[in-house]
């Protein structure tokens, strides 16, 4: 009889990493939730998630970013206050806000898929200035579309009233949001990872 005892490995270092910064992004996304600021020319607050909606496509790729989004609204929808406000529940999904929040996933893949120029992680620091800007707007611009969607939907706005209340009265903040997203990539702290 054998009394030896031996480990085994399930899964390998680099998918745990992964799954770990997964969790961690949608956590940062839900904190960024509670920083909101009501907008005057809109329905939807101003809020710091999709700084980290960007941040997740960059930092961790388009594949792992985008299930970091799927994770975040799974827990949002599961009942975590981590919607804007505190919010959270499928109604949060299917409200005013319901659109941008659907689009989290796919503005951080094709952002990562940009910054990255393809599936495959690389260094983000390694994109030029032209594909980390790029990436972020292509993003903003599936948010914009999505959120401008379910206002029509949700509220029954025009496609005028809705591109304005949607995403013009939102250009100055997304402009903030995505240079403090290139202050962050290029910052010593992420040289330092």
């Amino acid at each position: 009889m054998s009394t030896g005892t031996g480990s085994v490995d399930l899964v390998g270092d680099e998918t745990v990493e992964n799954v770990a910064r997964t969790a961690l992004f949608a956590a940062l996304v839900g904190a960024f939730a509670y920083v909101s600021f009501p907008n005057p020319f809109s329905t939807a607050p101003i809020t710091l998630q999709v700084l980290g909606v960007f941040l997740a496509g960059i930092m961790l790729g388009p594949v792992w970013g985008g299930a970091s989004m799927v994770l975040y609204l799974l827990a949002g929808a599961l009942g975590a206050p981590v919607f804007s406000g505190g919010s959270a529940g499928v109604g949060a999904l299917l409200g005013p806000t319901g659109g941008y929040l659907w689009s989290y996933p796919i503005a951080a893949a094709v952002t990562g898929v940009i910054v990255h120029g393809g599936l495959a992680l690389d260094d983000p620091r390694r994109a030029g200035l032209a594909r980390l800007v790029g990436g972020m707007v292509a993003g903003t611009a599936i948010i914009y579309a999505l959120g401008i969607a379910g206002l029509m939907v949700v509220l029954g706005m025009g496609p005028v009233t809705a591109f304005v209340q949607g995403a013009a009265a939102f250009i100055p903040a997304e402009a903030f949001k995505i240079a403090a997203a290139v202050g962050i990539v290029r910052s010593d702290a992420v040289a330092a990872e």
